[in-house]
Protein backbone atom coordinates (compact mmCIF):
# COMPACT_ATOMS: atom_id res chain seq x y z
CA UNK A 1 0.00 0.00 0.00
CA UNK A 2 1.40 3.20 -1.17
CA UNK A 3 1.87 6.20 1.71
CA UNK A 4 -0.07 8.67 -0.45
CA UNK A 5 -2.65 6.52 -1.44
CA UNK A 6 -6.57 7.57 -1.63
CA UNK A 7 -8.50 5.40 0.99
CA UNK A 8 -12.05 5.40 1.94
CA UNK A 9 -14.42 3.80 5.03
CA UNK A 10 -17.87 3.79 4.61
CA UNK A 11 -20.03 3.55 7.80
CA UNK A 12 -24.01 4.72 7.26
CA UNK A 13 -25.30 3.06 10.31
CA UNK A 14 -26.51 4.73 13.49
CA UNK A 15 -23.51 7.55 15.10
CA UNK A 16 -22.87 5.27 17.09
CA UNK A 17 -21.35 2.69 14.76
CA UNK A 18 -19.69 5.50 13.29
CA UNK A 19 -17.94 6.07 16.81
CA UNK A 20 -16.46 2.21 16.41
CA UNK A 21 -15.32 2.69 13.20
CA UNK A 22 -13.29 5.33 14.27
CA UNK A 23 -10.12 3.17 15.25
CA UNK A 24 -10.30 2.32 11.39
CA UNK A 25 -9.44 5.58 10.51
CA UNK A 26 -7.18 6.16 13.55
CA UNK A 27 -4.71 2.85 12.76
CA UNK A 28 -4.56 4.31 9.00
CA UNK A 29 -3.23 7.50 9.81
CA UNK A 30 -1.04 5.72 11.59
CA UNK A 31 -0.09 3.68 9.41
CA UNK A 32 -0.16 5.72 6.37
CA UNK A 33 0.47 8.85 7.13
CA UNK A 34 0.36 11.07 4.02
CA UNK A 35 -2.75 8.96 2.75
CA UNK A 36 -5.91 11.12 2.19
CA UNK A 37 -8.45 9.34 4.05
CA UNK A 38 -12.15 9.64 3.35
CA UNK A 39 -15.21 8.85 5.36
CA UNK A 40 -18.39 8.10 4.43
CA UNK A 41 -21.30 8.89 7.11
CA UNK A 42 -25.23 9.66 7.16
CA UNK A 43 -25.43 13.24 7.98
CA UNK A 44 -25.91 12.00 11.88
CA UNK A 45 -22.81 10.19 11.54
CA UNK A 46 -20.77 13.06 9.65
CA UNK A 47 -21.58 15.38 12.25
CA UNK A 48 -19.30 13.35 14.46
CA UNK A 49 -16.56 13.46 12.42
CA UNK A 50 -15.45 16.98 12.37
CA UNK A 51 -12.11 18.18 12.96
CA UNK A 52 -10.50 14.54 13.14
CA UNK A 53 -6.91 15.11 12.63
CA UNK A 54 -6.86 11.65 10.66
CA UNK A 55 -9.98 11.91 8.33
CA UNK A 56 -9.14 13.87 5.20
CA UNK A 57 -12.77 14.29 3.92
CA UNK A 58 -16.16 13.27 4.98
CA UNK A 59 -18.95 12.56 2.89
CA UNK A 60 -22.05 12.67 3.31
CA UNK A 61 -24.63 9.87 2.25
CA UNK A 62 -28.47 11.18 3.52
CA UNK A 63 -29.49 7.70 2.40
CA UNK A 64 -33.08 8.49 3.99
CA UNK A 65 -33.09 11.65 2.29
CA UNK A 66 -31.83 13.41 -1.24
CA UNK A 67 -30.05 10.38 -1.45
CA UNK A 68 -32.36 7.68 -1.43
CA UNK A 69 -33.61 5.30 -4.18
CA UNK A 70 -31.73 4.60 -7.22
CA UNK A 71 -31.01 8.36 -8.89
CA UNK A 72 -29.42 9.18 -5.06
CA UNK A 73 -27.51 6.34 -5.29
CA UNK A 74 -26.22 6.75 -8.55
CA UNK A 75 -25.53 10.62 -7.38
CA UNK A 76 -23.32 9.85 -4.59
CA UNK A 77 -21.24 6.50 -6.64
CA UNK A 78 -20.64 9.42 -9.01
CA UNK A 79 -19.35 11.68 -6.56
CA UNK A 80 -17.14 9.04 -4.84
CA UNK A 81 -15.45 8.14 -8.09
CA UNK A 82 -14.59 11.49 -8.56
CA UNK A 83 -12.42 11.26 -5.63
CA UNK A 84 -10.89 8.68 -7.17
CA UNK A 85 -10.05 6.17 -4.04
CA UNK A 86 -8.27 3.12 -4.48
CA UNK A 87 -9.80 1.29 -1.46
CA UNK A 88 -12.65 1.20 1.07
CA UNK A 89 -13.10 -0.05 4.15
CA UNK A 90 -17.12 -1.02 4.62
CA UNK A 91 -18.36 -2.11 8.19
CA UNK A 92 -21.49 -1.78 7.46
CA UNK A 93 -22.74 -5.41 6.64
CA UNK A 94 -25.69 -3.46 4.24
CA UNK A 95 -26.39 -4.34 0.54
CA UNK A 96 -26.42 -0.80 -0.07
CA UNK A 97 -22.94 0.48 1.56
CA UNK A 98 -21.40 -2.53 -0.73
CA UNK A 99 -23.39 -1.73 -3.93
CA UNK A 100 -22.40 2.06 -3.72
CA UNK A 101 -18.71 1.65 -3.25
CA UNK A 102 -18.81 -1.45 -6.46
CA UNK A 103 -20.78 1.82 -8.68
CA UNK A 104 -18.19 4.14 -7.30
CA UNK A 105 -16.02 1.72 -9.36
CA UNK A 106 -13.44 1.68 -6.73
CA UNK A 107 -10.89 -1.16 -7.21
CA UNK A 108 -10.81 -2.65 -4.21
CA UNK A 109 -13.86 -3.00 -1.92
CA UNK A 110 -13.12 -4.59 1.81
CA UNK A 111 -15.57 -5.89 4.01
CA UNK A 112 -17.35 -8.80 6.00
CA UNK A 113 -18.21 -12.35 4.67
CA UNK A 114 -21.78 -11.92 6.61
CA UNK A 115 -22.56 -8.75 4.41
CA UNK A 116 -25.66 -8.91 2.49
CA UNK A 117 -23.54 -7.18 -0.03
CA UNK A 118 -20.89 -9.26 -0.25
CA UNK A 119 -21.56 -9.92 -4.19
CA UNK A 120 -20.08 -6.65 -4.38
CA UNK A 121 -16.82 -6.67 -2.46
CA UNK A 122 -13.39 -7.77 -4.10
CA UNK A 123 -11.87 -9.05 -0.68
CA UNK A 124 -13.93 -10.32 2.37
CA UNK A 125 -12.80 -10.88 6.03
CA UNK A 126 -14.40 -13.37 8.57
CA UNK A 127 -17.21 -11.77 11.09
CA UNK A 128 -15.82 -13.05 14.49
CA UNK A 129 -19.29 -13.10 16.44
CA UNK A 130 -17.10 -13.44 19.37
CA UNK A 131 -14.88 -10.46 19.46
CA UNK A 132 -15.80 -5.99 20.30
CA UNK A 133 -16.54 -4.28 17.32
CA UNK A 134 -13.92 -2.18 17.29
CA UNK A 135 -11.75 -5.61 16.71
CA UNK A 136 -13.75 -6.82 14.02
CA UNK A 137 -13.64 -3.38 12.44
CA UNK A 138 -9.75 -4.07 12.45
CA UNK A 139 -9.99 -6.96 10.86
CA UNK A 140 -10.63 -4.99 8.23
CA UNK A 141 -7.21 -3.63 7.35
CA UNK A 142 -6.16 -7.33 7.18
CA UNK A 143 -5.94 -7.56 3.21
CA UNK A 144 -3.63 -4.33 3.37
CA UNK A 145 -1.35 -6.23 5.35
CA UNK A 146 -1.88 -4.06 8.29
CA UNK A 147 -2.25 -5.59 11.82
CA UNK A 148 -2.82 -3.17 14.40
CA UNK A 149 -0.54 -4.23 17.44
CA UNK A 150 -3.16 -2.90 20.16
CA UNK A 151 -6.62 -1.48 19.99
CA UNK A 152 -7.16 1.93 20.45
CA UNK A 153 -10.14 3.39 21.58
CA UNK A 154 -12.25 6.36 19.62
CA UNK A 155 -11.34 9.57 19.85
CA UNK A 156 -13.81 12.70 19.03
CA UNK A 157 -12.70 16.68 18.86
CA UNK A 158 -15.60 19.36 19.67
CA UNK A 159 -14.83 22.32 17.79
CA UNK A 160 -14.06 25.50 19.64
CA UNK A 161 -17.97 26.67 18.61
CA UNK A 162 -18.98 23.21 20.33
CA UNK A 163 -17.32 24.05 23.69
CA UNK A 164 -18.83 27.53 23.82
CA UNK A 165 -22.24 26.10 23.33
CA UNK A 166 -21.88 23.92 26.65
CA UNK A 167 -20.71 27.06 28.25
CA UNK A 168 -23.84 29.00 27.06
CA UNK A 169 -25.98 26.22 27.87
CA UNK A 170 -24.04 25.76 31.90
CA UNK A 171 -24.33 29.30 32.39
CA UNK A 172 -28.05 30.21 31.30
CA UNK A 173 -28.71 26.94 33.57
CA UNK A 174 -27.63 28.85 36.30
CA UNK A 175 -28.87 32.35 35.41
CA UNK A 176 -32.33 30.36 36.19
CA UNK A 177 -30.91 28.96 39.01
CA UNK A 178 -29.38 25.85 38.46
CA UNK A 179 -27.71 24.45 41.35
CA UNK A 180 -24.00 23.86 40.63
CA UNK A 181 -22.63 20.39 42.40
CA UNK A 182 -20.95 17.53 40.67
CA UNK A 183 -22.43 16.98 36.88
CA UNK A 184 -23.49 13.30 36.03
CA UNK A 185 -24.68 12.59 32.95
CA UNK A 186 -27.63 10.39 31.90
CA UNK A 187 -28.72 8.98 29.05
CA UNK A 188 -32.49 8.05 28.87
CA UNK A 189 -33.09 7.40 25.22
CA UNK A 190 -32.26 5.02 22.66
CA UNK A 191 -34.13 4.48 19.11
CA UNK A 192 -35.32 0.90 20.55
CA UNK A 193 -37.50 0.90 23.56
CA UNK A 194 -36.57 -2.00 24.99
CA UNK A 195 -33.17 -0.96 25.41
CA UNK A 196 -34.46 2.02 27.57
CA UNK A 197 -34.04 1.45 31.19
CA UNK A 198 -37.82 2.84 32.49
CA UNK A 199 -38.11 6.68 33.27
CA UNK A 200 -39.42 6.33 36.82
CA UNK A 201 -35.62 4.62 37.46
CA UNK A 202 -33.74 7.29 35.73
CA UNK A 203 -35.83 9.40 37.98
CA UNK A 204 -34.88 7.43 41.49
CA UNK A 205 -31.32 7.58 40.70
CA UNK A 206 -31.07 11.20 39.50
CA UNK A 207 -32.41 11.63 43.00
CA UNK A 208 -29.95 9.76 44.92
CA UNK A 209 -27.50 11.58 42.73
CA UNK A 210 -29.27 14.95 43.91
CA UNK A 211 -29.02 13.94 47.66
CA UNK A 212 -25.15 13.43 47.09
CA UNK A 213 -24.66 16.90 46.66
CA UNK A 214 -24.65 15.79 42.80
CA UNK A 215 -26.61 17.73 39.25
CA UNK A 216 -27.85 15.38 36.48
CA UNK A 217 -28.09 15.92 33.48
CA UNK A 218 -29.44 14.75 31.05
CA UNK A 219 -28.22 13.62 27.23
CA UNK A 220 -30.04 13.36 24.43
CA UNK A 221 -31.22 14.00 21.05
CA UNK A 222 -34.48 15.89 19.98
CA UNK A 223 -36.81 12.90 20.04
CA UNK A 224 -35.24 12.71 23.94
CA UNK A 225 -36.21 15.59 25.35
CA UNK A 226 -39.63 15.27 25.90
CA UNK A 227 -38.51 12.57 28.06
CA UNK A 228 -36.10 14.61 29.65
CA UNK A 229 -38.26 16.74 30.84
CA UNK A 230 -40.29 14.39 32.36
CA UNK A 231 -37.02 12.79 34.33
CA UNK A 232 -35.77 16.33 35.26
CA UNK A 233 -39.48 17.84 36.42
CA UNK A 234 -39.51 15.02 38.75
CA UNK A 235 -36.32 15.13 40.42
CA UNK A 236 -37.58 18.76 40.91
CA UNK A 237 -35.34 21.52 42.62
CA UNK A 238 -33.50 22.80 39.71
CA UNK A 239 -31.07 19.86 40.59
CA UNK A 240 -31.37 18.61 37.34
CA UNK A 241 -31.08 19.68 33.42
CA UNK A 242 -32.64 18.79 30.49
CA UNK A 243 -30.08 19.32 27.69
CA UNK A 244 -31.62 16.97 25.82
CA UNK A 245 -32.40 18.63 22.06
CA UNK A 246 -30.60 21.68 22.97
CA UNK A 247 -27.05 20.06 21.96
CA UNK A 248 -25.83 18.70 18.85
CA UNK A 249 -24.14 15.14 19.36
CA UNK A 250 -20.37 16.60 19.42
CA UNK A 251 -21.41 19.07 21.99
CA UNK A 252 -23.01 16.80 23.87
CA UNK A 253 -19.55 14.99 23.50
CA UNK A 254 -17.81 18.17 25.47
CA UNK A 255 -20.97 18.32 27.78
CA UNK A 256 -19.90 14.37 28.76
CA UNK A 257 -16.30 15.37 28.94
CA UNK A 258 -17.30 17.68 31.79
CA UNK A 259 -18.99 14.83 33.77
CA UNK A 260 -17.76 12.47 36.07
CA UNK A 261 -19.24 10.25 34.27
CA UNK A 262 -22.46 8.78 32.50
CA UNK A 263 -24.81 6.32 32.95
CA UNK A 264 -26.42 5.20 30.14
CA UNK A 265 -28.51 2.53 27.98
CA UNK A 266 -26.95 0.71 25.57
CA UNK A 267 -26.70 3.68 22.83
CA UNK A 268 -24.74 6.23 21.44
CA UNK A 269 -24.27 8.13 24.40
CA UNK A 270 -22.41 5.77 26.11
CA UNK A 271 -19.93 5.62 23.22
CA UNK A 272 -19.46 9.52 23.00
CA UNK A 273 -18.36 8.87 26.54
CA UNK A 274 -15.52 6.48 25.90
CA UNK A 275 -14.39 8.84 23.04
CA UNK A 276 -14.01 11.20 25.35
CA UNK A 277 -12.63 8.99 28.10
CA UNK A 278 -15.01 9.84 30.45
CA UNK A 279 -16.29 6.51 32.88
CA UNK A 280 -19.71 4.95 31.87
CA UNK A 281 -22.14 2.84 33.80
CA UNK A 282 -23.73 1.04 30.67
CA UNK A 283 -27.27 -0.69 31.16
CA UNK A 284 -27.82 -3.33 29.14
CA UNK A 285 -31.43 -5.31 29.05
CA UNK A 286 -32.38 -6.99 26.06
CA UNK A 287 -28.74 -7.04 23.89
CA UNK A 288 -25.60 -8.05 26.15
CA UNK A 289 -21.79 -7.18 26.29
CA UNK A 290 -20.84 -10.27 23.99
CA UNK A 291 -22.80 -8.94 21.03
CA UNK A 292 -20.06 -6.82 20.98
CA UNK A 293 -20.77 -3.27 21.35
CA UNK A 294 -20.34 -2.99 25.34
CA UNK A 295 -17.56 0.34 26.42
CA UNK A 296 -14.05 -0.49 26.56
CA UNK A 297 -13.24 2.45 28.86
CA UNK A 298 -10.43 1.31 31.43
CA UNK A 299 -13.24 1.68 34.64
CA UNK A 300 -16.69 1.39 32.67
CA UNK A 301 -19.19 -0.74 34.76
CA UNK A 302 -21.81 -2.85 32.67
CA UNK A 303 -24.76 -3.71 34.38
CA UNK A 304 -27.34 -6.58 33.24
CA UNK A 305 -29.81 -8.87 34.66
CA UNK A 306 -28.18 -12.34 35.45
CA UNK A 307 -29.85 -15.49 35.04
CA UNK A 308 -32.11 -14.53 32.47
CA UNK A 309 -32.87 -17.42 29.53
CA UNK A 310 -34.11 -14.77 27.42
CA UNK A 311 -31.74 -12.00 27.20
CA UNK A 312 -29.52 -11.26 24.36
CA UNK A 313 -33.04 -11.85 22.18
CA UNK A 314 -31.92 -9.25 19.98
CA UNK A 315 -28.96 -7.72 18.81
CA UNK A 316 -30.70 -4.46 18.63
CA UNK A 317 -32.87 -4.68 21.13
CA UNK A 318 -36.80 -4.11 19.49
CA UNK A 319 -39.72 -1.91 19.53
CA UNK A 320 -41.77 -4.58 22.59
CA UNK A 321 -40.43 -6.89 24.76
CA UNK A 322 -40.69 -10.30 22.82
CA UNK A 323 -41.92 -12.47 25.93
CA UNK A 324 -44.13 -9.50 27.46
CA UNK A 325 -42.12 -8.87 30.44
CA UNK A 326 -39.45 -6.51 29.77
CA UNK A 327 -37.59 -7.93 33.18
CA UNK A 328 -34.39 -7.46 32.07
CA UNK A 329 -34.68 -3.58 32.42
CA UNK A 330 -37.54 -3.28 35.61
CA UNK A 331 -35.59 -5.61 37.78
CA UNK A 332 -32.15 -3.57 37.42
CA UNK A 333 -33.14 -1.53 40.13
CA UNK A 334 -31.99 2.14 40.80
CA UNK A 335 -30.17 1.19 44.12
CA UNK A 336 -28.11 -1.31 41.99
CA UNK A 337 -26.85 1.37 39.67
CA UNK A 338 -26.20 3.89 42.13
CA UNK A 339 -24.24 1.74 44.00
CA UNK A 340 -21.79 1.09 40.80
CA UNK A 341 -22.02 4.92 40.41
CA UNK A 342 -20.25 5.01 43.87
CA UNK A 343 -18.02 2.72 43.26
CA UNK A 344 -17.02 3.98 40.05
CA UNK A 345 -16.53 7.40 41.37
CA UNK A 346 -14.68 6.37 44.44
CA UNK A 347 -11.96 3.94 42.66
CA UNK A 348 -11.57 6.72 39.89
CA UNK A 349 -11.05 9.33 42.62
CA UNK A 350 -13.56 11.79 41.27
CA UNK A 351 -15.81 11.43 43.53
Amino acid sequence: MKDDARLLVFQTAFPGDVVLALPVVQALKKALPRAHIGFVATPAGASLLQNHPAISSVLVFDKRGEDRGAAGLRRSAARLREEGFEVAVVPHRSIRSAFVTALARIPRRIGFSTSAGRMFLTESVSYDRNAHEIDRNLSLLGPLGLTPGTRALPSLYPSCADVAAVDTLIQSWHHRGGKSGRWVALAPGSVWATKRWPAAHYVSLARMLVEKGRTAVIIGGAEDRPLGEQIAGAVGGNSALNAAGSLSLLQSAEFIRRCDLLVSNDSAPMHLAVAMRVPVVALFGPTIPAFGFAPLGASDIVLGLQGLRCRGCRIHGGPECPVGTFECMIALSPGEVFRAVESLLVHSSVG
